[in-house]
């Protein structure tokens, strides 16, 4: 069984940077795509950004392109999300998550498509 736990999440002002990390139990990690997502308060949990076990393909939803970055470490178990010039409306609590598929080409986009999640880090953003 996998395990994810997040941390880096925190109070910051609009336009302020902050790194989300998860590190994951198992030895399932490396080879498995890995994902963030966030839920806001009221809303669904929507996609964040996605990673291939490989780290070479990403995939992020565009409320965040050119602002977030996901990132890897297979060495470490680690999954990243630097996240960069922070508005109000990403406030939320993020979720890693881990696809149960091991070696996949396909880098999952929806919720449907991971089977491990953590328990979530708080992200506030004030304005």
């Amino acid at each position: 069984q996998v395990q994810l736990v997040e941390s880096g999440g925190g109070l910051v002002q609009a336009g302020d940077s902050l790194r989300l990390s998860c590190v994951a139990s198992g030895r399932t990690f490396s080879s498995s795509a890995m994902g963030w997502f966030r839920q806001a308060p009221g809303k669904e949990r929507e996609f964040v950004a996605a990673i291939r076990w490989s780290g070479d393909r990403a995939s992020y939803a565009d409320s965040v392109k050119g602002r977030f970055t996901i990132s890897r470490d297979n060495a470490k178990n680690t999954l990243y999300l630097q996240m960069n010039s922070l508005k109000p409306e990403d406030t939320a609590v993020y979720y890693c998550a881990g696809d149960g598929l091991r070696y996949s080409i396909v880098v999952p986009t929806t919720a449907s498509g991971f089977d491990y999640w953590g328990q979530g880090t708080q992200v506030t953003v004030s304005s």
